[in-house]
């Protein structure tokens, strides 16, 4: 397995583009290759949207096939709340199967997100997110402060994973230093992937 799953909910595009730089970090690491997925929207009635199976733009949504299939996994979601987006929270609520046999345990994972403003509860949409994932027995990474831009950022990012400031009419677009962020969360969770696999 050389493939490490990115996979995300996105609403207005700003998850997205930290996605493909999460993407692009992973595709740094030498053997390994990003698997870019997306869950889709879910109804008020708490049922997944009715979608054509495969979206008319952007990546494919995932199938739990993706969790056997990963050698490490990077989750991201937009802010709801100070949590993670009902559409990747419905997707993960279903991966029961997956955890009963272990389908994740003992792979690498990091988290991701899109705020409005600054104090939009990006690190508990973080820890909220990391939650599912220590239950399925993964092992989790975050940004340390080697990388220089976690010290430099006046926008997103935090030690527990890479983050944005869209701004309330997303006006804000992904800064150099959450860019920066994002790929270096890619590159760890690869790196740790590759020696765990070795």
């Amino acid at each position: 397995m050389s493939d490490v799953l990115v996979l995300y909910y996105s609403h207005h595009g700003a998850t997205a583009e930290l996605a493909r730089q999460v993407a692009r970090g992973v595709d740094e690491v030498s053997g390994m290759s990003a698997r870019l997925r997306t869950v889709p929207p879910v109804q008020p009635v708490t049922e997944p949207a009715l979608l054509p199976a495969v979206p008319t733009e952007g990546p494919p949504y995932a199938s739990y096939r993706d969790f056997e299939q990963c050698a490490g996994l990077v989750l991201g979601s937009p802010t709801r709340f100070g949590n993670m987006a009902a559409a990747l929270k419905y997707f993960l609520d279903g991966s029961v199967a997956e955890w009963l046999s272990g389908a994740l345990a003992g792979k690498p994972a990091g988290v991701f997100t899109s705020t409005g403003s600054l104090h939009g509860g990006q690190e508990s949409t973080l820890l909220s997110m990391m939650l599912p994932l220590f239950h399925h027995g993964m092992v989790l990474v975050g940004i340390p402060y080697s990388e220089p831009e976690l010290s430099s950022t006046r926008t997103g990012g935090t030690p527990y994973g890479a983050s944005h400031v869209a701004g309330s009419r997303g006006e804000f677009p992904v800064s150099d230093e959450e860019r920066a962020l994002a790929r270096a969360l890619g590159r760890r969770v690869a790196m740790l992937a590759a020696r765990l696999a070795s």
